[in-house]
């Protein structure tokens, strides 16, 4: 771990004896050690990416509260290590000390929150970001995670989980990747390394009034499931396929989403017992209707 460097006091604003100059440019710059893990780089992964301390700078300067160990941050306030930084109205980071250094473990940002990389980028009204357990949750309006191929949101929560290379969207979630979008009650995409390390989606689970919605049918189910290296999505519990006025209902849907083919299934032993049930309308002839039918001479 690096030491914290000697801090000189001036005006309630802390700055590291090089960088007494940037206050006339009106930016405090502050070095200071956190966890590091030996992992590969990660998007968004301020707790992994990099070497060395963590940089802090604000417009506003830095407050250092030493008995509670944390330091302040206020006015375009940013933290970065390696390629991932986080920028927030205000950043407040929780130090302890250990081993005669001072360590950072958590950062809290407010307001005007986005953390970003070079190929990802996170945005809400507040985060918390765990260094120890590599994982940030941001919670506010608009809560957005993108990717240069997906894009993810949420009502209530949005997670990434920087060692598992995971993001959970909580409430009302929408994954749109490419044309497909996928919404449920929870979805929980789970990337891998790309050749450049960059993050590519292997799959989405879903929890709770899951959806999808081809160009020809709208499929429902309690969970699902959707693969991102085969383009199939398979949801199950009380599954209904709506195409038009045509209604199926069963227990499990297989939707490939490359071909739009959806397969209903009902999840029985050829008993009879369960069953797919469907509704079909048939569409009416204005030529033929059943009104002209027997009137005719």
């Amino acid at each position: 771990m690096i030491a914290m460097p000697h801090l000189a006091r001036k005006t309630g604003t802390l700055l590291t004896p090089l960088m007494l100059g940037g206050l006339m440019l009106g930016a405090a710059v502050l070095g200071l050690s956190a966890m590091a893990r030996d992992a590969a780089a990660n998007p968004l992964g301020l707790a992994q990416n990099g070497s060395g301390g963590l940089e802090v700078e604000s417009d506003n300067g830095i407050e250092w509260r030493r008995n509670e160990q944390i330091l302040i941050a206020r006015g375009n306030a940013v933290a970065k290590r390696g390629s991932s930084r986080v920028d927030a109205d205000e950043l407040q980071a929780l130090y302890r000390d250990r081993d005669g250094n001072s360590e950072i473990y958590r950062i809290i940002a407010v307001g005007n929150v986005k953390l970003s990389s070079d190929t990802d980028v996170a945005v809400g009204d507040r985060a918390v970001y765990d260094i120890d357990e590599a994982v940030v949750v941001l919670t506010g309006d608009n809560l957005k995670y993108s990717t240069p191929n997906e894009t993810l949101t949420a009502r209530d929560s949005l997670e990434y989980w920087e060692t598992e290379r995971v993001a959970v969207a909580r409430g009302d979630a929408v994954a749109v990747s490419e044309d497909r979008t996928l919404r449920g009650d929870v979805l929980t995409a789970r990337f891998e390394a790309g050749s450049d390390g960059a993050n590519e989606l292997r799959r989405i689970d879903g929890q709770g009034n899951v959806n999808i919605r081809t160009v020809t049918e709208f499929v429902v189910g309690d969970q699902g499931v959707y693969d991102a290296k085969t383009g199939i999505a398979t949801l199950i519990g009380s599954v209904k396929i709506t195409r038009g006025e045509n209604q199926l209902n069963g227990d499990r849907a297989v939707v490939d989403l490359n071909t739009g083919i959806s397969r209903l299934t009902a999840d029985g032993n050829g008993d009879g017992k369960t069953r797919v049930r469907g509704l079909l309308v048939p569409q009416k002839d204005e030529n033929n209707s059943p009104a002209d039918a027997g009137t005719g001479n």
